[in-house]
């Protein structure tokens, strides 16, 4: 009971350190977003032929006639009550947006994540047991290629390779074929939904289109995993349990995979945390070569369109999810290691 009280008590803790942060960053968005050039009355007035008056009227109508600080304030109160303002662009409320944009962005970064995981590890393992080895500079190839292609650039070569000259993949337009029906809305994640209802012609589709993105972010992210469970397996194995472990005749893989791999964790913990947080803010590039509908492309098209609520809406949105991410990672951490729990 005692134990479940200092979590919660941690848990609120680090909450409400993260407002002021989250605070900070709301009021630095808005006033970035006004003194950006361009005016959003014009854009969506029809144009630069509208008249004045029809300018006004509309400046008038989304509060950009008030000083400044008048709007910061409203913001803040609508802000409050959930109201995060309506997008110029879609004709809905932001909030409503996001919601149906959110679940293709997530099990895009899920995805990636998940991918970029199952090959760091092995390979951060193999290079630590390994190191100067020919397995080791293979290793440190690929994290470097990986991090010196940009994601677009990687995008382009995987959908010219598999989809123009093997025909392996699908069109990379979207979330799931045109010629495949959407499964009925619970999660808004396609394949959960596809496999909820048991559509497995549904959930091949959805995976099919799902499976080339996933991979350019992977490719893109692989390289500060692996890199760290390197670094982390190396010194972790030769620390003096290993080498007691070892010494009283233990399997190696248990020594390896129970003891090393678990002490070598909480770094890995926390670039993954890093990792999940930048991918879902940084694959707008991803969304945009594979048209995916996610909520980094709205707010960039928001964000072109002089669109303010969208796009402070979005930052927003990433901030709160930063947050989340770290305290996930946090509750983590006391799961890898139980004198960080007891602290």
């Amino acid at each position: 009971m005692r134990k479940l009280q200092a979590i919660g008590r941690r848990i609120g803790g680090r909450l409400l350190s993260s407002v002021p942060a989250i605070l900070g960053v709301v009021i630095l968005t808005f006033l970035l977003m006004r003194v950006l050039p361009g005016d959003p009355a014009v854009f969506f007035a029809s144009g630069p032929s509208a008249g004045q008056q029809e300018i006004e009227d509309l400046r008038k109508q989304m509060g950009l006639d008030q000083p400044v600080p008048v709007q910061l304030v409203r913001y803040l109160q609508d802000i409050a009550t959930g109201n995060l303002g309506r997008s110029m662009t879609t004709g809905q409320p932001v909030l409503t947006d996001m919601q149906q944009r959110l679940p293709a962005s997530l099990e895009l970064t899920f995805s990636a994540l998940f991918l970029a995981l199952a090959c760091a590890l092995p390979l951060g393992i193999l290079a630590a047991l390994r190191p100067g080895s020919a397995v080791d500079h293979v290793v440190r190839f690929l994290c470097t290629l990986g991090v010196c292609m940009p994601t677009f650039v990687s995008g382009l070569l995987l959908i010219y390779a598999f989809y123009y000259l093997l025909g392996w993949a699908p069109d990379p337009t979207g979330r799931i074929d045109i010629f495949a029906s959407a499964p009925p809305e619970i999660t808004g994640f396609l394949l959960f939904d596809f496999a909820v209802t048991g559509d497995l012609e549904g959930f091949r589709a959805a995976f099919s289109q799902l499976i080339l993105p996933a991979c350019t972010m992977a490719l893109f992210v692989l390289a500060p995993l692996a890199r760290m469970t390197r670094a982390s397996m190396l010194a972790v194995l030769g620390s003096d349990f290993i080498r007691t472990a070892r010494s009283i005749g233990l399997a190696p893989w248990r020594v390896i995979l129970v003891y090393a791999l678990r002490n070598a964790l909480l770094p890995v913990l926390t670039i993954a945390g890093i990792v999940f947080s930048t991918m879902l803010g940084a694959n707008v590039l991803v969304e945009k070569v594979f048209s995916w509908p996610g909520v980094a492309s709205y707010a960039l098209d928001a964000l072109l369109a002089s669109d303010y609520a969208p796009v402070q809406g979005f930052v927003l949105l990433m901030a709160t999810i930063f947050v989340l991410v770290n305290l996930l990672v946090d509750i983590l951490y006391g799961l890898a290691d139980p004198r960080i729990a007891a602290e």
